[in-house]
């Protein structure tokens, strides 16, 4: 009967990690989705930043050539 009891509670317990697991799992799944769409806000910034940084080049190139 013990023998019973003890199987019975390591399977409740294992239950319980597995849930306990899928729920990291899950959590880690959302966590990497934020990162990968402020990984691509952060690349699509950077890439407006080179746009305006060549336009502006580009301006004070066309400044000086008119002085």
């Amino acid at each position: 009967m013990a023998h019973e009891q003890d199987s019975a509670i390591i399977a409740g317990q294992l239950a319980e990690l597995t849930r306990a697991v899928d729920q990291m799992a899950n959590q880690l799944k959302v966590v990497r989705e934020r990162a990968d769409t402020q990984q691509e806000r952060i690349d699509l910034a950077a890439r407006e930043l080179a746009e305006v940084s060549t336009r502006l080049q580009a301006a004070a190139n066309a400044l000086r050539e008119s002085i």
